[in-house]
């Protein structure tokens, strides 16, 4: 029999046992994840108190009273309470030194982890002696915080290099990317992982081992020379800041102050490394860069509590069919059988067809088994799920169908008079079109308020947008249920009104015409993309162009210039590209050549003949950037105006999620407001102008700066 002792404060309890073992439970009330509060700091301390003073503790398990996660991380809305970087140091301060005791303290403290461990989530276990994982596939530890524009500020930048070594624990906080339970027990993070079933018996037995003399991370003799010697670390540092500056391009401030930090801990010591922490977090909070990718958080963390539309619960999809076994209708199976886990059905018209589009599965899975990432028999399982068909043979019971066939508006019709015979009544046909209105598809159906779009973005398993698009006559539970069915895939689902382009690819075609004009202008075509590049885009416009394919990126010109007239018609050099057969990556012609020894890297030359120009540089980076992006901005205000959007935050998620809009900006309609309307209206008066028309500011823009507003 046990006599165990309870005493709980706020979202901690502590459950002292009389085999020497206390259970600390964290259990946050009212939310479904732990999160680390600046308010907890008197709890803690008040519980390692009757911990310190109880001398028949002799072992202390820390773990989490929520089913699926440990901590996953810190509150991040506490910092919007910061008013100067001292404020924020304060907190990080606080954290810090709460961890120090956890770590001095005379009893074994473990932390049993079972689900994500993140942020302050695991500096809070990296304080512990010793960590004990659940092999769960939802068990993941890591650092994110570069990605909110910060830096583990809990002792996280000191504690992970001396536990792992400087260059991996490094890697992890710069890209953020966090590891699974195998990967944590190789990089040595964790001392153990076991099942879920006996993570606390297997806690409790290390909490009763004596504190580790921790040895040195294993390393090979190369790592041992750059990190363990003076010179050695100063080149292997010398060349982290010189990759990190060649991706980020200056933009991103934080990657450059995880590094110094680092680098002072470890050559000034471990007080040294905490003090340059939390100084260096308290700066970054104050950054622009960090606001606003903060903002994107906030945004998208609302985004996924929300209903397609208010009020509609969405209907459970147990069984989805996808039309097509292309690159799309092979992603689009992969993110359903893997992310949502329900079954699939691939149609085509040739086996082969259904083959590619299983082999896309099987590929991205295998290599996570290679790796080590994931077990056989869990990739089996996910593949099984994964079926084909020649005909509708087993279709009678899908909820849903996701059509990706060709952009042909008489094939996608037949598409829907098919699965109208076929399927259930209620079944749901949502097109993958990124052209054709969602109207125009739905023109001939028996049924239209099934009928709507679902615009994924190539590569599927990758891109984490989906545009889904209502027409006029779709039932509210169909939005509803395919918004849910598109969150359950992984996706960032975001509603938009029907119309040529819907909205990304909207506000995108202005942005790409403008790059080919200035094509056409002479301006060199690595000029142009390098320029795009250091604005902050992943890749330039035209290397975007030769990756979506040449034939599919100008596929959507027609439809805009029908919807909306002469802005959108594209500088005639599309035509000539496209007849002398270049269609960009895809078949190994474009505007990059992909022969010799960087098949993509470089400029095919052979281009500007074919033009009839001679490239030289006329305009400056800052003004080759300016020119592409207003053109953007200004369709992005048009498309608010119109309620093809339904507000500025989904206009901001869309353009990040969708093209790759500068995260560090917030996104077209926050950048706007940053560079203050009435700036956005003079530069585009200014171009307008000068270059013409079709840089005439939007009327909602012209009347927002006169009545001195924002979008936000």
């Amino acid at each position: 029999m046990t006599n165990d002792v309870q005493a709980t404060s706020g979202a901690f309890t502590l459950t002292k046992q009389d085999n020497g073992v206390a259970i600390l439970t964290m259990d946050v009330p009212g939310e479904s994840m732990n999160t680390l509060k600046a308010a907890f700091g008197d709890e803690i301390s008040a519980m390692l108190d009757d911990i310190d003073a109880d001398t028949s503790i002799k072992g202390v398990v820390l773990v989490s009273g929520k089913a699926n996660s440990f901590v996953a991380g810190a509150d991040i809305s506490m910092l919007a309470a910061c008013n100067t970087a001292e404020d924020a140091t304060t907190i990080a301060a606080g954290g810090q030194a709460i961890f120090d005791r956890i770590e001095r303290m005379k009893a074994t403290f473990v932390a049993a982890i079972n689900g994500p461990a993140l942020g302050g989530g695991l500096e809070l276990a990296l304080a512990c002696h010793y960590r004990i994982c659940t092999d769960s596939p939802s068990t993941q530890v890591g650092l994110p915080e570069v990605q909110l524009g910060l830096l583990p500020g809990s002792g996280g930048t000191q504690r992970l290099p001396r536990l792992i070594g400087i260059q991996q624990a490094m890697k992890m906080m710069l890209t953020g990317a966090p590891a699974r339970a195998k990967q944590a027990k190789k990089y040595g993070i964790v001392d153990d992982v076991v099942p879920h079933s006996v993570l606390l018996k297997v806690a409790e037995q290390f909490a009763l081992k004596r504190k580790p003399e921790r040895e040195a991370p294993q390393k090979s003799v190369m790592d041992k020379m750059l990190e363990n010697t003076g010179p050695g670390r100063g080149m292997m540092f010398k060349k982290a800041r010189e990759a990190t500056f060649a991706k980020t391009k200056g933009n991103y401030p934080a990657p450059g102050y995880i590094i110094d930090v680092i680098e002072t801990g470890m050559r000034d010591g471990i007080e040294a490394g905490l003090k340059a922490e939390a100084e260096a977090f308290g700066k970054l909070v104050m950054t622009p860069e960090s606001f606003q990718l903060r903002q994107i958080f906030f945004a998208t963390t609302d985004m996924k509590k929300e209903n397609g539309i208010e009020g509609v619960a969405p209907e459970k999809m147990k069984k989805v069919g996808v039309l097509g076994g292309g690159l799309m209708g092979g992603g689009i199976a992969f993110v359903t059988s893997t992310k949502a886990g329900v079954p699939v059905r691939i149609k085509d018209v040739r086996p082969e067809g259904i083959a590619n589009a299983m082999k896309y599965s099987y590929d991205i899975l295998n290599k996570k088994v290679k790796k080590r990432f994931m077990r056989s028999s869990e990739m089996q399982k996910q593949l099984s799920l994964i079926t084909g068909t020649l005909d509708y043979s087993g279709y009678q019971d899908t909820d849903i169908v996701v059509e990706a066939v060709f952009e042909d508006l008489d094939l996608k019709q037949k598409m829907v008079a098919d699965i109208e015979e076929n399927c259930k009544e209620n079944t749901i046909f949502a097109s993958n079109t990124s052209s054709i209105p969602i109207t125009q598809i739905a023109a001939k159906a028996a049924r239209p308020e099934n009928v709507i779009g679902l615009h994924y973005f190539s590569p599927v398993d990758k891109m984490p947008l989906a545009e889904v698009i209502a027409h006029e006559t779709t039932s509210d539970q169909v939005i509803s249920s395919t918004v849910e069915f598109a969150k359950k895939q992984g996706k960032t689902p975001v509603v938009v009104k029907d119309g040529a382009g819907f909205y990304v690819n909207r506000i995108l075609a202005p942005y790409m015409n403008e790059a080919a004009s200035l094509i056409l202008a002479g301006e060199p075509i690595e000029h142009i993309d390098k320029s795009l590049v250091k604005f902050g885009f992943p890749v330039g416009p035209v290397k975007l162009l030769d990756e979506v394919g040449i034939d599919v990126g100008t596929k959507i010109i027609p439809f805009l210039v029908e919807a909306f007239g002469e802005r959108f018609t594209a500088p005639s050099a599309f035509d000539k590209v496209l007849a002398d057969g270049r269609k960009g990556k895809k078949n190994q012609k474009g505007f990059y050549s992909y022969e010799g020894k960087k098949p993509g890297k470089e400029v095919d030359e052979s281009i500007y003949s074919l033009l009839g120009l001679t490239p030289s540089t006329k305009l400056s980076e800052k003004e080759v950037a300016e020119r592409c992006v207003l053109m953007m901005l200004n369709e992005a205000a048009r498309c608010l105006d119109e309620s093809v959007i339904r507000n500025a935050r989904d206009g901001d998620i869309g353009a990040i999620f969708g093209i790759g809009f500068p995260p560090f900006l917030g996104g077209p309609f926050r950048y706007m407001d940053t560079l203050g309307i009435k700036h956005v209206v003079e530069r585009l008066n200014h171009y307008a102008s000068t270059v013409g028309d079709k840089f005439t500011p939007a009327d909602v823009l012209v009347k927002m700066a006169e009545e001195n507003s924002t979008f936000y």
